[in-house]
């Protein structure tokens, strides 16, 4: 038998495994049935906490196709959360994730975390490109509650340009105020619209700022809640200091 738990952030859901003894028999086909919500637990991805040398822990990411994914930012806010349940860490970490080292900390509330760096934004007349440790095609709309999401989203994930790179995630933003936007994400790997995409949300957050000057922290609602994303701007294109900030809940546990 394996427990497991649920955790959500902003209604983007992970099944979350303590796997610090390394023994979870990782496998795509099992964990796309995990994922499945008719037939399995149901969630947007699997996440492995397991141990790492000189951090608190690692976490690795497997979308709901099974196959393992870049960087999740609500996923990652709900790791540290998970990691804090566990007693690993009291208000503060610092942890290994597939893009590298992140530092987090953990609030009654909310839980703050550092994003990487983007080094650059590709900008386009009618669309930005950035990876904020997952790739993401930012496009700003005027009626995002009418928007098509999902078959849009499709349509340019699947285009011959992001396929040759792999793929893209799809972020659709409407500009609330000057200090609030409005997102919804088709993400690739759970080939769907979600209630949230944290990497998604950062990387709108700034091409909302490139283009509208948009000021920090920024406000953003998505499907599943709100979040915010703070950030230091270090040239027309580049930002250092991005922090994700939003809540991480566990729903309940189980075994399997």
């Amino acid at each position: 038998m394996q427990t497991f738990f649920k955790y959500q952030g902003t209604g983007n859901d992970f099944i979350m495994i303590d796997d610090r003894a390394a023994l979870f028999p990782v496998n795509q086909q099992l964990i796309e049935g995990l994922c499945h919500r008719r037939f399995g637990i149901g969630a947007d991805g699997l996440i492995l906490l397991q141990n790492a040398e000189g951090y608190d822990f690692k976490m690795v990411y497997f979308n709901a196709d099974g196959r393992e994914g870049s960087m999740c930012g609500n996923g990652g806010r709900c790791t540290v959360r998970f990691a804090q349940d566990l007693g690993i860490f009291e208000s503060s970490t610092t942890f290994l994730a597939v893009d590298g080292e992140h530092k987090a900390v953990a609030c009654e509330g909310e839980i703050f975390l550092k994003m990487s760096d983007v080094p650059d934004i590709e900008r386009h007349e009618n669309y930005d490109f950035m990876n904020t440790g997952s790739p993401h095609h930012v496009a700003f709309v005027e009626d995002l509650e009418h928007t098509d999401v999902v078959n849009e989203g499709r349509q340019i994930r699947y285009s011959t340009d992001y396929e040759a790179r792999g793929g893209t995630n799809v972020n659709f933003v409407q500009v609330l105020d000057e200090q609030s936007i409005y997102v919804r994400t088709y993400e690739r790997g759970v080939e769907d619209e979600t209630y949230s995409c944290g990497t998604g949300v950062t990387a709108c957050a700034l091409a909302a700022h490139l283009r509208f000057g948009t000021t920090d922290p920024i406000n953003v609602a998505t499907k599943g809640g709100q979040l915010r994303v703070s950030f230091v701007p270090q040239s027309a294109t580049a930002f250092d200091s991005i922090y994700l900030i939003g809540p991480a809940v566990r729903v309940f546990e189980g075994q399997f």
